[in-house]
């Protein structure tokens, strides 16, 4: 059996937000007790990360590496149509995910207890940010 669903996610701009519950929710309907679930985001300047959900220090370090990594602003980049994050936002996406699979084990995600998955706004400007659940397995 399989289900797949989509559903947005309203950012304020730049950071993470957390989309655990609404997947873990969408697992719980599909009524599969033992598969896989994938997401996909369907966007070029947004991602998806699974990251520690216990200490928000942990995302505030990832900023700051991808501050540091890929600049807002920085001359290197040409392609700036958007504003100064354009292209610092493609390589930010570019070094996290557009997609995870995660499996499916007793009509659970089988998320390690400090997992998390959020989206990743690599923008200031607020988004809506649409993304695609497929849930695979066995009821």
């Amino acid at each position: 059996m399989w289900t797949q669903f989509k559903f947005d996610v309203s950012t304020r701009g730049r950071g993470t937000y957390d989309i655990t519950r609404e997947v873990e929710h969408g697992v719980g309907e599909s009524g599969v007790q033992t598969g896989l679930m994938h997401l996909f985001i369907h966007h070029t300047s947004a991602s998806l990360i699974l990251c520690e959900n216990a200490d928000p220090a942990v995302r505030s370090d990832l900023e700051s590496f991808m501050s540091r990594t890929a600049p807002d602003g920085d001359p290197m980049f040409r392609h700036d149509q958007e504003g100064t994050d354009d292209m610092p936002a493609h390589v930010r996406s570019i070094l996290t995910e557009s997609s995870l699979t995660i499996p499916i084990t007793n009509a659970r995600l089988g998320l390690g207890i400090w997992q998390g998955i959020y989206v990743y706004e690599h923008r200031h400007a607020p988004y809506q940010r649409s993304v695609t659940v497929t849930i695979q397995g066995e009821g």
